[in-house]
């Protein structure tokens, strides 16, 4: 039986969302690294078919799963559109902070990044929404980003969600998995 390490490189598993630690590549097709045998192994629990299968009932089971993340936003990654979760996952690391000063630092990075016009990452938000944004980085709480990421999450439910359980990627990994699968 293939080990997910032997379908998903380990660092695709690593929890990071910055692109360097998460080992994206610049290209390549994600269907044959999926079925690519990795060398290295990764000492982590089984993944189940019941695990996997869960994540097919909402997009909280599947977000709320360490590898069923990771799988989703190697999918994504492949189709081009992982801004949205990436965004989605700052913004809920960001919600931790608890030094002002800290949080005042990554809204303007966030803003930067993800939000304001033309922003390198930019997601698909409504000119209210950024403007509300705007004004709330000025003096930024847990919460200012909340609308925007309810909008992304959104979309992600409607649209990339959908997908990811039509995909090549999804059905190969559930189909390997009719018995718990070593991680």
């Amino acid at each position: 039986m293939p080990s997910l390490a032997t379908l998903i490189p380990r660092e695709q598993l690593n929890m990071e969302t910055d692109k360097k630690t998460v080992g994206y590549s610049s290209g390549g097709n994600l269907k044959f690294r999926l079925q690519s045998k990795s060398s290295q192994t990764a000492n982590t629990e089984d993944l189940c078919f019941e695990e996997m299968s869960q994540w097919s009932q909402s997009l909280e089971r599947l977000l709320s799963s360490k590898y069923g993340m990771k799988i989703f936003q190697a999918f994504l990654k492949s189709e081009f559109s992982d801004e949205n979760l990436e965004f989605w996952v700052v913004c809920e690391d960001y919600k931790k902070i608890k030094s002002s000063f800290r949080m005042s630092a990554r809204a303007k990075k966030i803003f930067k990044c993800y939000i304001q016009a033309e922003a390198p990452r930019e997601i698909n938000i409504d000119h209210k929404t950024r403007e509300v944004i705007r004004t709330n980085i000025k003096v930024p709480s847990a919460v200012c980003f909340d609308d925007a990421q309810k909008i992304v999450y959104g979309l992600m439910e409607k649209d990339s969600y959908p997908r990811f359980l039509k995909s090549d990627i999804y059905r190969t990994l559930l189909d390997s998995t009719s018995e718990p699968m070593r991680m």
